[in-house]
């Protein structure tokens, strides 16, 4: 294991954290709610007295998008966010550290084999509420979800925004704020991904929401892109 030299809180982004690594290289990490454990294999740091988890924006498009200066990470210690296309708890488990005891994470996911990836995730992070229920229909876990702060959306369908659209108007809070990682390919393979983006964007304003910053996800995610917006309806 490489010696860490030093951690800082990030100087744009609250509870992320920069490693600084003996060979040079540094890592986006958060602090581990849960010490010791891993969620996907992820390097541990220990500095001081704390323990930090690598977040890794290969594997995560949140991570990506900060590698690529998006304007604002607004999750924050205590934020309640309702996270749609929640996976095996990859993304969801970084939001876990950041939100810490006093937030939740209402983890929405369709597929039962990665459902239960995440069930095992959700055990020990007692702040990850695990949902299996389809997102088209948000009616359907409207006795689960309260009214959330933030809206955190990774689907891979073709209505993404529609999607969004209809859960916010369930469960965002009037202010709230909404990142979503919009893959053009799983939408039109037909079309270049910024007529998608502009597409879905169109789809969101449509709907409530003012978009702060868009930043492409490339080359870490090919055609995806991160939106982020505010909720005005």
């Amino acid at each position: 294991m490489v010696e860490v030299i030093s951690v800082k809180e990030h100087p744009s982004y609250r509870n992320v954290y920069i490693v600084e690594l003996e060979d040079g290289s540094v890592r986006l990490a958060t602090r581990n709610l849960t010490p010791g454990r891993r969620v996907y294999g992820e390097w541990l740091f220990n500095y001081g007295d704390t323990e930090y988890r690598e977040w890794n924006h290969i594997r995560s498009k949140l991570a990506a998008s900060l590698y690529k200066g998006i304007k604002e990470l607004v999750i924050t210690k205590g934020s309640k966010v309702l996270y749609l296309g929640a996976g095996s708890g990859t993304t969801a488990s970084h939001i876990s550290d950041i939100v810490g005891n006093e937030g939740y994470i209402y983890a929405v996911e369709f597929a039962p084999r990665v459902m239960r990836e995440l069930v095992s995730v959700a055990d020990y992070r007692k702040n990850i509420i695990p949902i299996l229920a389809d997102a088209r229909f948000p009616g359907r876990y409207s006795h689960i979800v309260p009214t959330t702060d933030v809206l955190y959306a990774d689907v891979a369908q073709p209505e993404q925004a529609s999607i969004v659209v209809a859960n916010a108007k369930l469960f965002l809070k009037k202010g709230g704020y909404l990142y979503l990682a919009i893959k053009a390919r799983s939408i039109d393979v037909t079309k270049e991904p910024d007529e998608i983006y502009l597409r879905e964007i169109g789809t969101l304003e449509r709907g409530g929401f003012e978009v702060l910053d868009v930043v492409h996800l490339d080359p870490y995610d090919k055609d995806h892109a991160m939106v982020f917006a505010v909720y005005k309806d």
